[in-house]
């Protein structure tokens, strides 16, 4: 038979050849996300997190976690009180369930402003350019050049105290909650906003967005709806890992008591209370249990924010 006949034949695929379907985007990002173990393990162990908290809370209530009893203070884990008991005897076990409950909401709260801020400032001097990018630039290398931790220490400090308590969904939070959040969410947006500055900037010059400027569109409608989803992979990414660094400020705040204050409990203010006397020798569960769920919660936080930015990066097929 020739080469000639040979070439015209059908070319016959196999079965699995024929099975394989085109995927959509979402559908290889999630393949990517499953294929990286670290980022599974950690999004098992952030879910169990927030199941503890949440469905703890329906377990014990939160007067129960404020409720002392200095006759049983400092009581080692025990089949009633299963991580002990504080200096003034209250139930660490619920203490820890209400203030990771505060934990993750500043952290969440504090992410939500950073992003808004970093993701607008970026966007808009990256897209406009000229002194309007100069200016928000220049302001941005300001703020990187402030120490944030310091900042916070002191506007905490400052402020903490001043701002009334606050009612919210039954529960009553002390000003200093709100203070910490705005303080995470304005001293942590700047580099957001040079990631997304540019990705904008790269993005701007494309085909597409020509396009979408020849045919008219306003720079809102190009920004919004051809613009920031495609920086949407940055954003997604940062705000993950932004959520880790902001319950570690909140930690960091709280451990020095400048945080958020009495009777609100989180863990960073349960492990202030913990350092006190001898209470961080003779009693270490008292810090223990906090400090493992800060350490938990940050890592699996940041393995799916890793897992994340691999499996949004579409130069990024590797098996993990």
């Amino acid at each position: 038979m020739s080469s000639g006949q040979l070439s015209a034949q059908p070319v016959s695929l196999s079965k699995t050849q024929q099975e394989i379907k085109p995927q959509t985007p979402l559908q290889r990002v999630v393949r990517r996300f499953v294929k990286h173990r670290a980022a599974m393990v950690g999004l098992f162990v952030l879910l169990g997190i927030i199941i503890y908290i949440i469905g703890g809370s329906f377990v014990f209530s939160e007067a129960f976690a404020n409720r002392n009893d200095t006759s049983i203070r400092l009581q080692a884990p025990s089949a009633e009180h299963p991580f002990g008991t504080d200096r003034i005897g209250r139930d660490i076990l619920a203490r820890t369930i209400y203030g990771g409950q505060i934990s993750l909401m500043i952290g969440l709260l504090a992410v939500i402003v950073e992003v808004t801020l970093g993701t607008t400032i970026g966007a808009v001097a990256g897209f406009y350019g000229g002194w309007i990018d100069s200016v928000l630039m220049r302001f941005t290398e300001a703020m990187l050049s402030i120490p944030s931790l310091l900042l916070l220490l002191v506007m905490a400090k400052f402020f903490g105290s001043r701002i009334p308590n606050v009612e919210l969904f039954g529960r009553s939070f002390s000003g200093s909650v709100i203070v910490i959040i705005l303080i995470i969410g304005f001293t942590s947006w700047m580099g957001l906003a040079r990631i997304v500055r540019s990705n904008v900037l790269a993005l701007k010059e494309t085909e597409f967005i020509l396009a979408a400027r020849a045919l008219g569109l306003p720079n809102r409608r190009i920004i919004l709806a051809h613009i920031l989803p495609n920086t949407l992979a940055s954003i997604i990414v940062a705000l993950t890992l932004g959520v880790a660094g902001a319950i570690l400020s909140e930690a960091y705040v709280s451990f020095l008591g400048l945080g958020v204050q009495p009777p609100t409990a989180s863990w960073g203010n349960i492990l202030t209370e913990a350092q006190e006397f001898q209470i961080i020798r003779d009693a270490p569960w008292y810090w223990f249990f906090p400090s493992l769920l800060i350490l938990l919660t940050v890592l699996s936080i940041n393995f799916v924010g890793d897992g994340l930015r691999d499996a949004l990066d579409p130069r990024s097929d590797k098996k993990v």
